[in-house]
């Protein structure tokens, strides 16, 4: 892929239904890179009770209850990071790993039937997920980025984009989108973009109170 081409137009250049959410921060562009990458899921749904009871990355039901409860389970994880989610089965969280531009952005990407009760997967690869195109499917992906801005402060952001591969798909990720997700993945984006933030800013302080 060209070195100008973003990852979202690298991988999803069209799209059905898109979401974006930014903050600032004020630590520098290195800094929130490494908060973005320490960035506990785990913690990021026991901070923010809607991202627990929606599921983020599509955490099993039962991890989402027992957060919201301030309960552990005994197999839950210590830590979820977002790399971290790569290594799970879709139907328990994970992710592919699209791409990654250290200190710039990161994709995550995920095909499924996501209108079902029991969502169903495909399996695609990376390098076939730009040109996926068997009929039936929804494409999803997440790619989060820092950029600098002025003051040594970073612009954060959170974008998903969504597209479907024929028009019967299309009709039924539509009824789905409509019926709220589309305000929940803005908030499982918010969440974990106000945890990155805190990380980042609190680490900016202790250096400035070390130096």
């Amino acid at each position: 892929m060209p070195a100008t081409e973003s990852l979202l137009e690298a991988f999803l250049p069209e799209y059905d239904v898109s979401d974006t959410v930014a903050c600032v921060v004020a630590a520098d562009v290195a800094t929130t890179w490494a908060a973005l990458e320490e960035a506990d899921l785990i913690k990021v749904g026991r901070e923010h009770p809607l991202v627990a009871a929606l599921g983020f990355a599509r955490i099993l039901p039962e991890l989402a209850i027992h957060l919201l409860h301030g309960e552990r389970m005994t197999d839950e994880p210590e830590t979820l990071r977002l790399k971290e989610t790569t290594e799970l089965p879709a139907a328990k969280g994970g992710w592919v790993l699209l791409g990654e531009r250290p200190n710039q952005e990161l994709a995550l990407g995920l095909v499924g039937k996501f209108w079902r009760p029991v969502i169903e997967y495909a399996q695609v690869q990376p390098e076939h997920f730009r040109d996926f195109s068997e009929p039936g499917w929804a494409k999803t992906i997440y790619c989060l980025g820092v950029s600098p801005i002025e003051g040594g402060r970073t612009l954060l952001s959170g974008t998903m984009r969504t597209t479907t591969t024929d028009e019967r798909a299309r009709r039924w990720f539509r009824r789905y989108w409509t019926l709220g997700v589309g305000s929940g993945a803005h908030v499982l984006v918010n969440g974990l973009l106000d945890v990155v933030r805190r990380q980042a800013e609190a680490a900016t302080a202790t250096e400035m109170v070390e130096a």
